[in-house]
């Protein structure tokens, strides 16, 4: 299982939300690259990095600090945010990114997303953030009547490399995995899932090792990382270090 550390940017800043508000934003790190490197450092096998400002506005944003990260590292990182179109993909990927996240376009422009996983097999992975079962778009500022198991359910023939499953109510709130919803995911598709939202600490890894749920690639940690509730050493011991190759 591959534990995936977040890097989210607002403003050139590394910082956590709460439920994706952008006016709840912590700053917990005024150098991302510095963080990215701290990650690697650390033995973290991949990043997870999220344009927020890209986003809201539909267009990266963080160009700049995305491409600093990944000339500072070498562990394949994966970005979601503001990217919108195939030309957006392609030029991500160009500059050294592993895995591209869409997120909106899964929504609002399906065919983008299998058109990108045609292009460039294994490097597309599709964002479900979801809030009572239902997907949210545009930095999670709009709600969508489209249930995520739905649309994950879409993409099961298009070749998408994984699913980021976000519960936004959980996310930043340091409430826990939201451990049943997403182990039914994944069971309910072909398409590997990463958790993603509220994890708090150690005890939330444990849960998910032990659930022993083969289509669960891993999870992404956040505020609990930055804030010392989940100790890294540790963490990484209990689920392994992952597979970097993946």
């Amino acid at each position: 299982m591959i534990l995936f550390p977040a890097i989210d940017l607002k403003q050139g800043q590394a910082v956590r939300l709460r439920r994706g508000e952008m006016a709840s934003a912590t700053v917990f790190n005024e150098d991302p690259v510095a963080q990215a490197r701290a990650f690697a450092a650390a033995g973290f096998p991949w990043l997870h990095v999220v344009d927020l400002d890209g986003a809201f506005a539909g267009r990266s944003e963080n160009r700049a600090v995305v491409e600093a990260i990944l000339a500072a590292v070498e562990v394949p990182v994966q970005l979601g945010g503001g990217i919108r179109d195939l030309a957006g993909v392609e030029g991500w990927l160009a500059a050294g990114l592993r895995r591209v996240i869409l997120g909106t376009a899964a929504v609002k422009d399906p065919e983008l997303v299998r058109a990108a996983c045609k292009a460039f097999p294994g490097q597309v992975a599709v964002g479900l953030d979801a809030r009572d079962g239902k997907v949210a778009v545009e930095g999670w500022a709009e709600a969508s009547e489209l249930e995520a198991l739905d649309l994950a359910r879409k993409f099961e023939d298009a070749g998408v490399s994984a699913i980021i499953y976000t519960d936004i109510d959980r996310d930043g709130m340091l409430s826990g995995l939201n451990l049943e919803a997403t182990v039914a995911l994944a069971r309910a598709v072909s398409i590997p899932v990463i958790a993603s939202g509220g994890l708090a600490g150690i005890e939330d890894l444990r849960r998910l090792t032990a659930a022993r749920e083969p289509g669960i690639e891993g999870a992404i940690c956040g505020r609990a990382l930055y804030d010392g509730r989940l100790d890294a050493a540790e963490a990484l011991a209990l689920v392994g270090a992952g597979d970097a190759a993946c």
